[in-house]
């Protein structure tokens, strides 16, 4: 029987791996790590380290595969993730086949925390032989962004909203909330807000070495944080960050 698990690393940082996720690599049979290109390799060179650092089964495999390209460029959005997610799934289904077969156990491991804005659980569900799904929960961007910045994500009894960047700009500051968590925004849609009255704590690379932040209210710092995330981008040439927005006074 096929048993799939995704397990959350956390978002850059060894240490934030859980006993339960060191657990679950070493239990697997096989370990796919996933090639994002030239420009993404820091991803799968951390993977790699963290594989490294705690994999002690002499038994388990590690394998690496290129990961199809989402055409960025469709004008239906969720019609092009749709067909991405299926490409992936197949490409995952190849590489199961080829080194596994339809029993043992595969392992993936997944960037900050399955359950939030990563796609691999739906992708899981669109393979070929539905395997049976464990889930390693990880630290996420979130969490690490906060204790970046030493801040308490919600106010006293207050909600808040995690959205992403692209709904942020189409859709301007979210209605009942105060503040707001953005993530996956390719571009800083935080420019498309009125500034006045409005934090925003910033973070790209968190737990990395080269982790970059910047806080303060959004009409002194906005351009600031625009500078660095094109200058950090430039110089990886891949940036990951998110970022949280608060109104009225903090």
């Amino acid at each position: 029987m096929l048993k799939l698990s995704l397990i959350g690393i956390g978002c850059g940082d060894p240490a934030y791996l859980t006993g339960k996720a060191i657990d679950a690599i070493n239990a697997a049979d096989l370990i796919l790590i996933p090639r994002k290109g030239e420009e993404k390799s820091d991803l799968a060179d951390l993977r790699r380290q963290i594989c490294a650092d705690v994999l002690t089964n002499e038994a388990t495999r590690m394998v690496e595969f290129d990961l199809p390209v989402r055409d960025s460029a469709r004008e239906n959005y969720r019609a092009g993730v749709d067909d991405w997610h299926d490409a992936v799934a197949a490409s995952w289904s190849r590489e199961i086949d080829k080194h596994l077969g339809k029993d043992g156990r595969v392992a993936l491991l997944i960037w900050g925390d399955p359950s939030l804005y990563d796609s691999s659980l739906r992708i899981a569900r669109r393979l070929e032989s539905l395997p049976t799904i464990e889930v390693i929960p990880g630290i996420t961007a979130i969490q690490a962004l906060c204790a970046a910045h030493a801040l308490s994500l919600n106010e006293i009894g207050e909600a808040f909203l995690v959205t992403t960047g692209r709904r942020l700009r189409e859709g301007g500051w979210p209605d009942g909330v105060d503040t707001v968590v953005v993530m996956l925004d390719g571009g800083t849609a935080f420019e498309a807000l009125e500034p006045e009255g409005i934090h925003i704590w910033w973070g790209a690379y968190l737990g990395m070495a080269d982790e970059i932040i910047h806080s303060g209210a959004l009409a002194d710092v906005g351009a600031t944080i625009v500078a660095a995330r094109r200058a950090a981008r430039e110089r990886h040439g891949w940036i990951m960050d998110c970022y949280i927005l608060k109104r009225g006074s903090v």
